[in-house]
């Protein structure tokens, strides 16, 4: 098949796409590796491709990740630096899944996997659409805190005490982040926190 008519039927899919997609769409697998080794096609991560030309989005690792753990999201180091709770730059994407569930082998992007409680794992999971369609799951800003506090042996002490501090300088929810830290049994040493820092 001609590489115009190869690009012509990849574009109709998502704009991250599975290879199995791709082969449901007309495109054989010669045309498809000859197209990633072309530079037409970037392989994301282990059978997950994007047009090169649709590529570009900051989160693509994000992205890659949630979509080989559709049931999993972005947490803990991620979810702080992309709320902008934190100046660290993960080497790793840091992923959740529920337990009971798949625990999923990702080598690239660089991932680790955590296992949070299945019977609270929706509290804070929240979708983001990016402009190009892209789309990944994530916690929301007062579960990213409350986690950063629930984990602070795995994030440390000194990060999850900024990230509380920059959290409340900008639009906190305070009744939010007690309910969700009452939940995840976190509330004691979270709310001594918040007393030192408002005080």
């Amino acid at each position: 098949m001609p590489a115009d008519v190869a690009l012509d039927r990849l574009r109709r899919l998502d704009p991250v796409f599975r290879s199995k997609q791709a082969i449901a769409a007309g495109v054989s697998w010669r045309d498809l590796y000859r197209l990633r080794d072309s530079g037409e096609l970037l392989e994301l991560s282990r059978g997950l491709y994007q047009l090169a030309d649709k590529a570009g989005t900051g989160y693509i690792d994000f992205v890659a990740v949630c979509a080989r753990a559709p049931h999993g999201m972005i947490c803990l180091n991620s979810a702080l630096a992309y709320w902008d709770l934190s100046e660290e730059i993960p080497a790793e994407v840091h992923l959740a899944v529920p337990e009971g569930s798949h625990r999923p082998r990702i080598d690239y992007p660089p991932t680790r996997i955590h296992v949070f409680r299945a019977e609270t794992f929706e509290d804070g999971r929240t979708v983001v659409a990016l402009e190009r369609g892209e789309t990944f799951w994530i916690s929301d800003r007062e579960r990213t805190v409350v986690d950063a506090f629930r984990l602070r042996h795995l994030v440390g002490e000194d990060l999850a005490h900024g990230a509380l501090r920059r959290y409340l300088g900008s639009r906190p929810k305070l009744a939010r982040v007690a309910e969700l830290a009452q939940t995840l049994r976190v509330w004691t040493p979270l709310s001594n926190a918040l007393n030192v820092l408002q005080g």
